[in-house]
């Protein structure tokens, strides 16, 4: 089956009644847990964007206590995963200046790590790559936020 294009949905949606709005979304939940999240996000936690970064900035810090430190092998595939569900709750929200919060709370605890990811050329590589990701996204925001999250990244950068 080929999938219908975004604009055939909105068609679609748009002539149908709210009871079966409300059915096709409990039915979209059902099949996927990431439709099940984005749910969650939109009813729940869109209108309070700041108790949603205080949330995911808690899940990323219980992931970077239970991560396995017995080789860098485990700490790379761990970072990645913390690194991944990071991202997909930034796509969630869609905000710039979301993403830029949780991404430094990422660097920020990546940086503090121990052991060190200094040791590490692919850990130091994820580091980076978020480092300039952030500084990419700072160019489109207002510029006092943008001082802000400057500082925040030379702060961050100095651990």
């Amino acid at each position: 089956m080929k999938a219908a294009g975004v604009k055939a949905i909105k068609e679609e949606l748009n002539s149908r009644s709210r009871q079966e709005l409300s059915d096709l979304c409990l039915k979209l939940s059902k099949f996927k847990k990431e439709n099940k999240e984005l749910l969650t996000y939109l009813l729940f936690e869109a209108d309070n964007e700041n108790l949603f970064i205080i949330s995911i900035q808690e899940e990323i810090d219980l992931e970077f206590e239970n991560i396995n430190r017995k080789s860098y092998y485990f700490i790379k595939k761990s970072i990645r995963k913390i690194l991944r569900n990071t991202k997909k709750n930034i796509r969630y929200s869609k905000k710039k200046q979301t993403e830029v919060e949780l991404l430094l709370h990422f660097c920020k605890k990546l940086k503090k790590f121990d052991p060190s990811i200094s040791n590490s050329i692919p850990l130091t590589r994820i580091f980076d790559r978020e480092i300039l990701k952030v500084e990419k996204i700072l160019n489109t925001l207002h510029p006092d936020l943008k001082y802000d999250y400057e500082t925040e990244i030379e702060s961050i950068l100095e651990l």
